[in-house]
């Protein structure tokens, strides 16, 4: 059984996200602020966090930030602001998903169900199949153990991020658009003006660029991205 931990100071919205999570079969862990999650992710299995933004003590936006320094549990951000530029934010600290308030408590359930096969369906796998291990010059990427390595040493991402670069990596040379990308990955229809993409591959780049100390993958101006052959 999966635990979900969720992080919301208003008890209606956590009360609500519980029934669901429960009816699904889910065990779910309750805080209500990002202090009080971290102190019990000290003591409990997270596999994955609906988290708030707006909190007291501690926001969604610092409760991601101090989660990302040790730990990839995949995070769906919730918030009642609408505009790209608080989703581009959330999305920048480290969040795989964002849904604004008010939400169909079913899309949720959806979407956790979805981050969470994404996110551990490596460790159905006991052993890992050569099949799935893509190299490229010193980058190793492990479909099996979910890993991505540069010369033995582990690069941290989250499951979006390895996501992206796997459907990159595996079809070197072609050009993917910003929308296959998203319907790829996330597996929803893409909609207008949704900058997701460009987001969660800028933080991807920053993190590869920094291990490889060169770009791995290319833009194509005006038709999306691709990894050289």
């Amino acid at each position: 059984m999966k635990n979900i931990l969720v992080v919301d100071d208003d008890r209606e919205i956590v009360n609500l996200i519980t029934i669901y999570l429960q009816n699904d079969g889910f065990h779910v862990l309750k805080a209500n602020n990002g202090v009080e999650a971290l102190s019990l992710m000290d003591n409990e299995q997270v596999n994955l966090i609906i988290m708030d933004i707006m909190m007291p003590e501690m926001d969604g936006i610092e409760l991601c930030r101090k989660i990302r320094e040790k730990n990839q549990v995949p995070i769906i951000m919730l918030s009642a602001k609408g505009e790209d530029m608080d989703k581009v934010f959330g999305l920048m600290t480290g969040a795989d998903d964002y849904m604004i308030k008010p939400f169909n408590p079913l899309e949720l359930i959806a979407r956790v169900k979805s981050l969470l096969r994404r996110s551990y369906q490596y460790k159905l796998e006991s052993q890992p199949n050569e099949n799935e291990i893509i190299r490229i010059h010193s980058l190793e990427i492990n479909r099996t153990s979910h890993q991505v390595l540069n010369n033995g040493q582990a690069i941290s991402l989250t499951a979006k991020e390895f996501d992206i670069l796997h459907l990159l990596a595996n079809n070197r040379g072609r050009v993917f658009s910003t929308e296959e990308i998203f319907e790829r990955v996330w597996e929803e229809k893409y909609f207008a003006s949704n900058n997701t993409v460009m987001v969660h591959i800028s933080h991807l780049r920053d993190k590869l660029e920094k291990e490889l100390g060169y770009k791995l993958i290319k833009t194509v101006w005006g038709v999306g991205y691709k990894i050289e052959e």
